[in-house]
């Protein structure tokens, strides 16, 4: 899950908490908001160290994996990142051999995974899973739910990318 979609699952989750017992103050809310994601940020870069990657390079893995022979640009824009900050990143995946870079129509640079590269994708992928199944413990299944319907919502009817 991407920053984004995890910030307004964040946001509406909090929102559900806190709506009936007291007026949302923007800026509270907000910064709840980016507190949670910090907390997942942190639980994951920690174990995904685990698996010999981390958070950064798992969410380019993963972006490459739902859009295969990608550019540089898009995959930016898939991980939030600006598109020199993504071209570094895939370079040191470049070198680690998890993805392969070929060029493309005009300057063009395609992306890939390579079977290392879906190794660790697989083997971060339960480690995710835990944290977020973690994360999101005191809610039932109807309040996932719902918090599904509220993002989608929010974010104009698009569908939330899975990992």
């Amino acid at each position: 899950m991407s920053g984004f979609y995890l910030n307004m699952l964040i946001y509406a989750t909090l929102l559900s908490w806190y709506a009936p017992v007291m007026p949302a103050n923007l800026e509270t809310l907000g910064r709840a908001v980016k507190q949670v994601q910090y907390r997942h940020h942190r639980a994951l870069d920690t174990r995904l160290a685990a698996v010999h990657t981390t958070l950064a390079q798992w969410d380019a893995l993963r972006a490459i994996d739902r859009n295969p022979g990608a550019s540089a640009h898009t995959l930016a824009v898939e991980t939030f990142q600006s598109d020199q900050s993504f071209g570094t990143l895939a370079n040191r995946l470049a070198a680690q051999e998890l993805i392969s870079r070929r060029a493309g129509r005009g300057r063009r640079i395609e992306h890939r995974l390579t079977p290392a590269g879906r190794k660790i994708l697989r083997a971060a992928r339960p480690i995710a899973e835990g944290v977020f199944t973690a994360s999101f413990a005191q809610l039932s299944e109807k309040e996932r739910s719902t918090l599904l319907h509220l993002l989608l919502r929010v974010i104009g009817g698009r569908e939330l990318e899975t990992a």
